[in-house]
């Protein structure tokens, strides 16, 4: 059943958009969704996610209503709850085969998706892989030593219009969306935010600083955790800022291990910084608002990284193993946010964990980031923007 019910009086298209299944790739879909509102206006639009991502799509404009599925669903329960929509048209911005397969068993006349291998079999529309639309591509341990041992070697480069986003824009696209990019958007109420301020005891006086030090994809794609304490006990000098550990379930021993040395100096002594640790305490739609409330978030790249940038939030990204000119936060060049990368050959090299020395990650200092926080924080005072 819908979470959010659609309307009583049925609009003349319903098209159903298969969402994606991480965090961070689903706020990479909010302008492709926002394009096809655009685009259709009096059409049902209904997007289908896992239950644990349901939330996220509160208040969305976009989007009419909201079906779920869990870890338990099989294709067929799945094609089953769409039988019920009578949809339309079909749209799978994932490139899984179960989701051109769910579309087909679920009877929708029109399917869109990407085309690959016999996936395209499920689909009306297989539409080839855009231009200019670069492959995660896993490096081979062999390959990444070989990379390494060059005399002059410089970190892979990008197209312009490699980004992610566009891959969901092209899509939609199909349907007569225009392909151009929007700031990836979440909306937040006002409601919520006081709702966490207070739950939480944030002080509204305080400048936050929210550090995210997780990264559930692996260990490559984490800066050093005492690189995070180092920087955070630098910025957070004077008395009117404060820190706010985030994360999930499983960041919460690291986060508790960061906040025990946020509070002791090399020499063992205790400093007077203001911490809240809120790693695993969290519902989706609250991560959303504490995020909001923050000065400014100093991330890897994780799904709390896009949902930061787009709730409005500065970002400062460190990246590793992965690309920002791919999944960065925010819209593509948008000087709000401050993305780091060291210059190694064998980044980015797209893997769960380090093969060789960790170089990618352990070349960003922590002075590098201290300044891009300084950096963002005066673009955020010099536009005029309060919290």
């Amino acid at each position: 059943m819908p979470i959010y019910p659609p309307s009583a009086i049925p609009p003349p298209h319903r098209i159903l958009v298969r969402g994606v299944n991480w965090l961070g790739d689903a706020v990479m879909t909010t302008p492709a969704l926002l394009r096809l509102r655009e685009a259709k206006p009096d059409a049902q639009i209904t997007l289908l996610t896992h239950e644990k991502l349901a939330d996220l799509w509160l208040h969305y404009p976009a989007v009419d209503a909201v079906l779920t599925f869990s870890r338990r669903d099989t294709v067929w329960s799945v094609a089953k709850k769409l039988r019920a929509g009578n949809f339309h048209i079909g749209l799978a911005l994932p490139n899984s085969h179960r989701a051109a397969l769910e579309l087909w068993q679920a009877r929708i006349p029109r399917r869109i998706g990407y085309a690959g291998s016999w996936r395209s079999l499920f689909l009306t529309q297989a539409i080839p892989k855009r231009s200019g639309a670069p492959e995660m591509r896993r490096r081979p341990v062999r390959e990444i030593r070989r990379l390494i041992q060059r005399p002059v070697a410089a970190r892979a480069e990008y197209p312009v219009l490699a980004h992610h986003m566009h891959n969901y824009l092209h899509l939609a696209a199909t349907l007569q969306a225009n392909p151009q990019p929007l700031p990836p958007r979440l909306f937040i109420t006002g409601g919520e935010v006081e709702a966490v301020r207070g739950r939480f005891r944030l002080d509204p006086k305080r400048h936050w600083l929210g550090l995210n030090a997780g990264a559930e994809y692996g260990p490559a794609k984490r800066w050093p955790e005492e690189n995070f304490v180092c920087v955070a006990r630098a910025v957070v000098g004077r008395a009117d800022w404060g820190v706010i550990l985030l994360g999930g379930q499983p960041d919460t021993a690291l986060a508790k291990e960061m906040e025990a040395r946020l509070h002791q100096t090399p020499a063992g002594r205790t400093v007077p910084i203001s911490t809240i640790n809120l790693a695993g305490r969290t519902t989706l739609r609250e991560l959303c608002a504490v995020l909001k409330l923050c000065r400014v978030v100093l991330t890897n790249d994780t799904g709390p990284m896009h949902v930061a940038a787009a709730v409005g939030t500065p970002v400062v990204a460190v990246f590793g193993s992965t690309s920002p000119e791919l999944t960065g936060p925010g819209l593509p060049g948008d000087g709000k946010n401050k993305l780091l990368i060291s210059n190694v050959a064998c980044a980015p090299c797209f893997r769960r964990e380090c093969p060789i020395d960790f170089r990618c990650m352990k070349s960003l200092r922590a002075e590098q980031v201290e300044e891009a926080i300084s950096h963002v924080c005066e673009l955020f005072r010099s536009v005029g923007n309060n919290l």
